[in-house]
């Protein structure tokens, strides 16, 4: 049987082209699931912090945050946003920036590093993206974010203990170093089998292109040589 290919995506919570580039990423493989010699693909998600130093409560509208995080003009910020969305709609996403509730997204990454150890790691990553994006939920607060994990099927009371107990810290640090050794400074950051780099929010298509590739890579690597061994 031939080895799954390996997709490792460093992404934010907070992230906007993250999420697009997360769905993309799904559209794409679901799109080369149909293929008679369908690529099989393991998704994991690492944790990648664009602004470690945010509060967890900011008080503010979405284009104050980017004026004083980003550095973004009023204007820059509005044009941002409705580019995001424009995109975002094409890849069957609605974002709410009227909505959106600034915050750290530290324990939210917690959060994933424990839903991964409850095997619920892709459906914790989609559901604080989207209640950060499209329902306007806090996803900075540890009560907002046990509720969130209730949602999906995790045991509240272990999901609080793990948060309050900063339990998966360091597996966050070690996502966060292991970023910094493959040089990643911008999410999302897609690294296919240890060995190919992709930048950026790509097209369904690329990505879909992408598994087709590295699978048939797969294929040839592990078929039998027709070479017969010397002295045979």
């Amino acid at each position: 049987m031939t080895d799954a290919i390996k997709i490792d995506v460093w992404s934010d919570i907070a992230c906007p082209w993250c999420y697009i580039g997360k769905r993309n990423l799904e559209n794409g493989l679901a799109a080369a699931s149909a293929d008679d010699d369908a690529p099989a693909v393991e998704v994991e998600f690492h944790s990648y912090q664009l602004q470690p130093g945010a509060a967890v409560d900011f008080h503010g509208t979405h284009e104050e945050y980017l004026a004083q995080h980003v550095g973004m003009t009023t204007a820059q910020a509005e044009a941002s946003a409705k580019r995001i969305t424009d995109l975002g709609a094409q890849s069957g996403l609605e974002y709410r920036f009227d909505l959106v509730q600034q915050t750290n997204t530290l324990k939210a990454h917690e959060l994933v590093h424990f839903a991964k150890s409850k095997g619920l790691q892709k459906e914790m990553k989609e559901r604080l993206m989207s209640a950060h994006f499209t329902e306007g939920r806090h996803v900075g607060h540890i009560d907002d974010l046990v509720a969130l994990g209730a949602e999906i099927g995790l045991d509240a009371d272990e999901a609080r203990a793990a948060l309050e107990g900063d339990e998966y810290l360091a597996a966050v640090r070690e996502d966060q170093a292991q970023a910094s050794a493959y040089g990643i400074s911008g999410v999302p950051f897609f690294v296919i089998d240890g060995k190919y780099g992709v930048s950026g929010a790509q097209p369904a298509e690329a990505f879909a292109q992408i598994a087709r590739q590295v699978w048939a890579e797969h294929r040839a690597e592990q078929e039998p040589s027709d070479t017969v061994p010397a002295g045979s």
